[in-house]
């Protein structure tokens, strides 16, 4: 598998960076997870406006999903010969009524789906292409998931948003690369459920036995190099900062 940090600050785009936005690609097959805000510009960098095969978004924050509306404006009004076929997209609950009410519902309320094909993620595995996908709830506000994806015995899990939860041990376990949001800074912050620090996603990657820690999701207002700092003393494993156009073989 191959991973590129497409974009990574959290709650807002940063200087240097989009929002939250993945892709991870494998066989031929482009998925990418979360497309935040600036997201859609940068993923041009990467692959062809009209090039994924499928979407994948963790939560309906703005930061993981407001660019979809820019998507959406490309792909129904694709201006070499008519719209693009449904494109098959993962969320939570209520995805498409979510993004149709940010949009406003032009040209029709059910335009979106003509060019997305809405699929509402349970926790559950199931297949995306290649991959072998393993979705459960994790703790925010919102619906909101984290996932492991798995191809040729390797695995890569993305936490999403989250607070401290043995879901995400168990979705990290013995994975290759951990890609966790560090959002908040060890003493602090101290609001559960919401997100986690470097502290904090240094100890679950610890726990699950992953083999790589890849911190993400941190806001421009939170000093990246303390979370790094604090997440190498809970882990004894190669930790880093994700940053834009950062690529991994898995």
């Amino acid at each position: 598998m191959k991973l590129t940090v497409v974009g990574c600050s959290g709650s807002f785009p940063s200087a240097e960076s989009a929002c939250s936005s993945y892709l991870v690609e494998a066989d031929g097959f482009r998925l990418l997870l979360d497309m935040g805000n600036g997201a859609l510009g940068e993923l041009q960098r990467h692959c062809g406006l009209y090039d994924l095969d499928a979407i994948f978004l963790s939560h309906l924050h703005a930061d993981h999903c407001i660019d979809m509306l820019g998507y959406f404006v490309a792909r129904y009004y694709r201006h070499d010969g008519g719209r693009c076929e449904a494109l098959p997209v993962y969320g939570p609950e209520r995805t498409e009524h979510r993004l149709t009410t940010a949009h406003g519902d032009t040209p029709a309320a059910s335009s979106m789906s003509e060019v997305f094909d809405f699929r509402t993620v349970k926790p559950a595995t199931f297949e995306i292409g290649p991959f072998t996908v393993h979705a459960d709830r994790v703790r925010h506000p919102v619906e909101a998931f984290g996932i492991r994806i798995e191809h040729g015995g390797r695995s890569l899990t993305y936490s999403g948003d989250t607070g401290v939860t043995p879901v995400l041990d168990e979705l990290a376990r013995d994975t290759d690369l951990f890609l966790c949001e560090a959002a908040f800074t060890y003493g602090k912050e101290d609001i559960p459920d919401l997100h986690l620090n470097g502290r904090e996603a240094g100890e679950t990657a610890t726990r699950a036995g992953a083999r790589r820690l890849v911190l993400t999701h941190i806001a421009p207002w939170t000093d990246p190099e303390v979370n790094l700092r604090d997440a190498r003393e809970a882990f004894p494993g190669p930790v880093e900062l994700a940053a834009r156009g950062a690529v991994y073989e898995i």
